[in-house]
């Protein structure tokens, strides 16, 4: 199956994107996955709901460049799964489909018009992450998924 991650913002840190690379290539042997990144939108110094409704919307025109197959946003609002429910969601989306695609907004989050768009929504805690970070812990999982799927023995 093909998995492909949208993210809004580029990793900074070098270590941040050491991890990715690793997750990507443990990955790799299970899937094809492309991490796509679009850029963020900034926002004025003293911004208002207003202004961030509008970046929301301009980087929803720019995800919705790169939806295909079955779409999951990440999201607050979205439903929590262990990592073995997670795991057989992807099993069984990958029987109906050859494409998988996450969505991870910027740190305000995604434009209704995508969270529309979505077939799934998950939420991995109540907490909030950096969105940085939580990419990485969005690869982890699938890389999770793979091995669960696979029975294959992965640290606890």
């Amino acid at each position: 199956m093909k998995i492909n991650v949208i993210a809004v913002g580029n990793l900074k840190e070098k270590y941040l994107q050491e991890c990715q690379k690793e997750f990507l290539k443990r990955i790799s042997r299970f899937h094809s996955i492309d991490i796509i990144e679009v850029t963020e939108e900034k926002l004025p110094k003293n911004y208002s709901f207003a202004d961030i409704s509008k970046c929301l919307v301009r980087e929803g025109s720019k995800i919705k460049n790169y939806l295909s197959g079955y779409i999951v946003v990440l999201d607050l609002g979205g439903t929590q799964l262990d990592s073995i429910s997670f795991a057989k969601k992807i099993e069984n989306i990958s029987l109906n489909y050859d494409k998988i695609t996450f969505v991870i907004g910027s740190s305000f989050g995604l434009s209704e018009e995508i969270k529309s768009q979505a077939n799934l929504s998950i939420s991995f805690s109540k907490m909030t992450f950096p969105h940085q970070l939580f990419r990485i812990m969005l690869l982890e999982q699938i890389y999770r998924a793979c091995t669960i799927s696979n029975n294959i023995i992965y640290h606890k």
